[in-house]
């Protein structure tokens, strides 16, 4: 199996500096590639330099992660992708239980490692953790990770199973796969891509898989912060994208009722704590949203499902927030 490690590159000479080593170093017969989004640092030098064997892609613009990667991949050549983003650290022997899961079933299309944070390895990653979730409402979370709580890693979760969708950070996906569902929508930009593509997967049929055996550290925000309102709008906007693109029909309109509804409380909130920027870019999300409406409609897949196999609890907003059922564990 030929694996190509891809790792999206924007003026991140820091991270690469302190991150491409592992990879480097752990990823034997993997070919490693850094995609460069028009960085204006000297990023692509320094790579170039100090690892001639890492292969440069060059986009002649910065379109984001999705664009990015969409860009890139055309010239690579492998049976799997696997997509790092550049402030993840990984381990010894990494890429060898990914390889025997996807020998191990035809149907296992994409696959998330475990991920942990850099900064506390004891605990979950909030990117990813041990794999995705989505509520009947389209909020994702994970198993490790609820929001905004994190646990830690006692080995709650060291079981190979199926979820929903596999953390953007760091997971590894069949060429053909990716090629089938479309590669990543590009008016997303970055946040919540993964979702959909994982989507857009379960409703070709594929599986995704989240395996405990392999493991990464992921730094986080390091692109992004969670106080920067640029990541709260693409993240409440790319939400009402993916269940307008991949949510049956017949369940969308109370689907968006729902979510404005919940969006304005968010919005409330963030008011409350003195966040108004966040609470702004909640409007404008919406306003995007609807402006891009009739585009989105059209990507719709006419297979376009909701499997109660994914779906595992109702909402999770009533039980985080109202219940005070913050692990997942808990959810009932």
């Amino acid at each position: 199996m030929k694996i190509a490690i891809v790792i999206l590159n924007w003026n991140g000479r820091n991270l690469l500096k302190q991150f491409l080593p592992s990879i480097v170093n752990y990823s034997e017969n993997a070919e490693i590639i850094v995609a460069d989004n028009a960085s204006t640092d000297d990023s692509v030098k320094w790579v170039k330099e100090n690892y001639p064997d890492v292969r440069i892609i060059q986009n002649d613009e910065n379109g984001g992660y999705a664009k990015g990667y969409n860009q890139a991949l055309k010239h690579v050549d492998a049976d799997v992708y696997a997509l790092v983003n550049s402030d993840i650290e990984v381990t010894k022997n990494w890429l060898s239980s990914i390889e025997e899961l996807f020998n191990s079933d035809e149907d296992f299309s994409i696959i998330q490692p475990k991920i942990l944070d850099y900064k506390n390895i004891k605990k979950f990653e909030f990117a990813g953790a041990t794999g995705g979730f989505i509520d009947k409402l389209g909020y994702p979370y994970c198993r490790g990770r609820v929001f905004t709580e994190i646990e830690e890693d006692k080995g709650q979760y060291n079981d190979v199973s199926e979820i929903f969708w596999a953390s953007g950070a760091c997971f590894f996906i069949k060429s053909e796969t990716f090629e089938e569902v479309g590669g990543f929508d590009e008016d997303y930009f970055a946040h919540m891509e993964e979702i959909d593509l994982c989507w857009r997967a379960h409703n070709l049929g594929k599986k995704v898989i989240y395996t405990p055996y392999s493991k990464v550290y992921h730094v986080g925000g390091a692109t992004l912060k969670e106080s920067n309102p640029q990541k709260t709008y693409l993240n409440f906007r790319n939400s009402l994208f993916t269940i307008l693109k991949n949510a049956p029909f017949n369940e969308v309109p109370i689907l968006i009722l729902s979510r404005l509804i919940l969006d304005g409380i968010a919005g409330m909130k963030f008011v409350l704590e003195g966040n108004v920027k966040h609470t702004f870019a909640i409007i404008k999300a919406h306003f995007s949203f609807y402006k891009n409406m009739k585009k989105m409609l059209y990507k719709r897949n006419p297979k376009a499902t909701f499997s109660n196999k994914y779906y595992k609890h109702k909402s999770v907003v009533f039980q985080f927030y109202v219940l005070g059922n913050k692990y997942f564990s808990k959810l009932k």
